[in-house]
């Protein structure tokens, strides 16, 4: 039941958007205890949706949902990682296209809070750091080491020029938005609190940023125990949590006085991790928060208000107590699902606002029905064994290499997907990976499966054999950790020597399967596709299907009877999935698919199925509630 609390005061935002507020001079302030907009009191009633987890065909219709629900801004991070994915060449099209997001905002009347990192946490690879930064091997992620900051450096210089021009009160604005942009606030860095390994870096970004030309109100973000860490002079610190504790925001006044409070991270839900359970929150007992802190004064930002999709490799991963990567779906148990469906924190939350504002809210848009394709038959095979020859050309190297430093992609290395080392043996004996393995090694003597090697499992025996063999590890990336303080450690592949009976392996072969679209495109045409057998066991590559009739719509892909590995769509990466669990259905944009044939190819590792089923209701596991 929701709690019954009274506000003092109501708020008529109707001319306070973006597409209305002209001739802006003054922005987004802090006067005391309160935010001002060009003057007037103005509360903060914000979401975060992420542009790179949401089809772009669907943003604007989570923005409406936005709007709809009573809030008034969106925020976004902004990831390095995506728009940087080989140093030096940018890419901000299509999905990527930060101007259209943001001008979509401004035109839907949301103002933006931007987090434009460099590090964004965000349960996303590395935090939003592209990989090739650990290339090299002193590089001090998150600090003023040199490598660092030029790098920083040359991803600012692309990127504020596209942003520069979008803010509020911009001396700068572009053609479009002559009288100002939506962007209202700018966030320093993220979290830094709880890294805080450079008292001078948080300043370096902040200089980053103004050098550039931004001149919003600027904020830090930190949890209570990283507040006073992540300050920097002249950002307004605000606060992230999920359970209202007593004086959390009163501790806000001892580290800095008389300015308006702020949830920069109130969590609506949580993410889950491969092996546990699908993580909800009460909808009753988030509303009751969101109310609470509400009533206390604080604007508040709700993260997530639509969490989206980890699509392809890009899902981060935790290693507190253990490693463990974070499953392809990012519905975060959010006010929308993951397809952008209502939930009932949506409607209550709807009810809270509107009470609040004081004035009708938009109508909710209607939801886009879903589809069941029913049984796609995966009809062809390649082994990847197969493949190598025709597809992959390999390295060679005396010593194993990370996948980051890896002669490939013009020696930029491989960022995501598997590498497969191979090298020659004589006889069998005690395989030992010494945990040299990022981050799970499937282990093959020639193309017979002996077993894996991970962060649990480093040993294994190699059975004896005739004359030469040649032994293959197959190794993934999971995910690299994405918070705590050891991003500098999140290099993959085998990180070091690999021991036979006490003896160093040598002399290998090292093939990329990063599955660009480049080579999934190859292999569409590569000869040696046959009939699927009865029973076949991977890796291998499996084709079939679906034939549409009609206007394509959302579906929901289930795996079952398939053991471990990635979903192709059209030659869309749609993510990971993993027999394992929690989650058991990939989410298919409809935007992805076509009328008439559409074509699906999967890796499997191991154990393959013979049919996929589309079905129209997600299923992310088992729950649990977040304590």
């Amino acid at each position: 039941m929701l709690i019954c609390l009274s506000f003092s005061s109501r708020f008529n935002w109707s001319e306070l958007i973006p597409l209305r507020l002209w001739g802006r001079t003054l922005g987004l302030q802090t006067e005391s205890s309160q935010f001002l907009l060009e003057g007037l009191p103005f509360r903060i009633f914000g979401g975060s949706m992420h542009y790179f987890r949401v089809p772009r065909e669907y943003w604007e219709d989570r923005m409406l949902k936005m709007k709809a629900c009573g809030l008034n801004t969106l925020t976004t991070y902004v990831p390095w990682n995506l728009h940087e994915q080989e140093r030096g060449k940018f890419d901000f099209s299509r999905n990527l296209d930060l101007e259209a997001f943001l001008s979509l905002a401004a035109k839907n009347g949301l103002w933006v809070i931007l987090r434009p990192g460099p590090y964004i946490c965000s349960e996303w690879d590395l935090g939003g750091l592209p990989s090739w930064l650990l290339q090299d091997p002193e590089m001090q992620l998150r600090t003023t080491y040199k490598g660092f900051t030029e790098a920083v450096d040359a991803y600012f210089d692309h990127l504020m020029p596209i942003v520069v021009p979008l803010q509020a009160t911009s001396p700068f604005c572009s053609q479009q938005y002559k009288k100002g942009g939506p962007i209202i606030a700018v966030q320093v860095e993220n979290e830094y609190g709880s890294y805080a390994k450079d008292p001078n870096y948080m300043t370096y970004v902040k200089k980053a940023l103004l050098n550039r030309g931004i001149v919003e109100l600027l904020m830090t973000s930190d949890n209570k125990n990283g507040l006073s860490f992540g300050l920097v002079e002249g950002a307004l610190a605000t606060v992230n949590f999920q359970k209202l504790e007593p004086g959390i925001l009163k501790y806000l006044d001892t580290v800095q006085k008389d300015q308006p409070k702020m949830v920069m991270e109130y969590w609506t839900g949580w993410f889950d991790n491969w092996g546990g359970p699908h993580y909800v929150f009460d909808a009753d007992e988030m509303v009751n928060t969101v109310a609470s802190i509400l009533k206390l004064g604080a604007s508040i930002n709700l993260y997530m208000f639509h969490g989206g999709t980890n699509f392809g490799f890009m899902n981060g991963a935790l290693e507190a107590d253990e490693y463990k990567s974070d499953v392809t779906s990012y519905d975060y148990d959010a006010v929308l699902t993951e397809a952008g469906d209502y939930t009932s924190k949506f409607f209550k939350l709807r009810q809270l606002f509107s009470t609040i504002i004081g004035q009708p809210l938009p109508l909710p848009p209607m939801i886009e029905s879903k589809a069941s394709y029913g049984a796609i038959l995966l009809h062809q095979y390649i082994s990847l064994w197969d493949v190598l020859p025709a597809l992959l050309q390999p390295i060679k190297s005396e010593f194993p290499v990370n996948m980051e430093n890896l002669h490939f992609n013009d020696s930029g290395g491989q960022s995501y997907g598997y590498v497969l080392y191979e090298t020659v043996i004589f006889g069998g004996g005690h395989l030992h990976s010494r945990d040299h393995v990022r981050d799970r090694a499937q282990v093959f003597v020639n193309t017979m499966y002996v077993g894996e090697l991970d962060y649990h499992t480093v040993e294994l025996s190699l059975p004896e054999g005739q004359g030469f063999r040649q032994l293959r590890l197959l190794v993934e990336n999971r995910g690299r950790v994405n918070y705590g303080l050891a991003l500098n450690e999140q290099r993959k592949g085998l990180i070091g020597d690999i021991f036979l009976n006490k003896t160093p392996l040598r002399n290998f072969k090292i093939y990329s399967l990063e599955m660009k679209p480049g080579f999934m495109e190859s292999l569409r045409h590569a000869a040696g596709w046959s009939a699927v057998p009865d029973y076949f066991v991977g890796p291998a590559f499996f084709r079939g299907r679906l034939w549409i009739e009609h206007q394509p719509q959302d579906t929901f892909l289930k795996l079952q009877g398939w053991e471990k590995g990635v979903v192709f769509v059209n030659g869309q990466n749609l993510g990971r999935y993993w027999k394992i669990g929690p989650q058991e259905t990939l989410y298919l944009p409809g935007p992805w698919l076509w009328k008439g044939s559409n074509e699906i190819v999967i890796f499997e590792e191991r154990t393959a199925g013979r049919i996929i089923q589309s079905v129209d209701i997600p299923y992310l596991g088992r729950t649990q509630y977040v304590d």
